[in-house]
């Protein structure tokens, strides 16, 4: 239990710094930026499996279709969360891309009733209502959906879902995902530089090169640790440590890169953050009086 809140406290704290990380290579297009962390992911990943000599599952996975399937879903789940945010980070829109992860614990909450069949107490019907009020209203206030916060709470929500009941740990399922992105990354980079556009060889900053290159570990370590965490704590626990990414993300949009937070969004944000207390406090009054 306590190397599992370890694990996934790290996962987090990295995540809620990626703002700057991003921010640092606003030159490279997005998804070129994404292109580059499935490649040197799966090289930092195979490192480390020859390192430990774990290469054994992967014959065994590669006959078993359904587990394929699953793993097919959860790569084409994480590629979307991870251009939607690189995206928003780049085009500023990091508090908008916070309120996603904000949103997540409450998206989950629905997937366990959609697709666990898992039965809401009322608390969390409740909590689920006034977080959809908040939506409603930055609908409303901005005239259109918050689409960058939704994408990112609905994909990360599902991801973390299929991770938790994958039948692969977390460093085994990780390379299995960047195996079957890899190819798809290759291909556009090579195009990318057929058509001389590759931000790898034309930047005239060795710093960006590194940076890209950097993806790898910046990209699998956090994940793999969060794999690892999720599978070692109750989604309860985990709920409530994956706030401290946000929280560290709208921190940095406000402070750091300056972007604007009008009234409008801060009642909204108000409106969720509500909910997140109450289902916070109902999870931790259950929890108490079960014990």
């Amino acid at each position: 239990m306590n190397t599992g809140i370890l694990y996934a406290t790290f996962a987090f704290f990295c995540w809620g710094l990626f703002p700057l990380y991003f921010h640092a290579i606003g030159e490279v297009p997005a998804m070129e930026i994404l292109a580059h962390r499935m490649l040197w992911s799966l090289l930092f990943l195979g490192l480390v499996l020859t390192v430990r000599q774990q290469w054994k599952w992967l014959p065994r996975v590669l006959r078993q279709p359904r587990v394929l399937g699953s793993f097919i879903a959860s790569a084409v789940l994480l590629t979307a969360n991870w251009f939607v945010y690189i995206w928003s980070v780049n085009n500023g829109h990091v508090i908008d891309a916070s309120l996603g992860y904000f949103i997540n614990p409450l998206v989950n909450v629905l997937l366990g009733l959609l697709v666990l069949k898992e039965k809401l107490r009322r608390a969390q019907w409740i909590a689920i209502g006034v977080a959809a009020c908040g939506v409603a209203w930055l609908t409303w206030s901005a005239g259109q959906l918050p689409w960058i916060a939704l994408i990112l709470g609905i994909t990360f929500g599902g991801y973390g879902l299929l991770r938790k009941t994958a039948a692969l740990a977390a460093l085994e399922g990780l390379s299995l995902e960047t195996m079957m992105l890899f190819p798809l990354a290759l291909v556009y980079v090579l195009w990318l530089t057929l058509h001389g556009q590759n931000t790898f060889i034309n930047s005239p900053n060795d710093s960006t090169r590194w940076l890209l290159a950097a993806a790898g570990p910046i990209t699998a370590i956090p994940l793999v640790m969060f794999a690892a965490g999720a599978r070692k704590i109750p989604m309860s626990v985990l709920g409530l440590l994956q706030y401290l990414s946000p929280s560290m993300q709208a921190l940095l949009g406000v402070w750091v890169f300056h972007e604007t937070f009008p009234q409008a969004r801060l009642i909204g944000f108000v409106i969720i953050w509500s909910a997140l207390l109450l289902y916070v406090a109902e999870g931790l009054w259950v929890s108490r009086r079960a014990k």
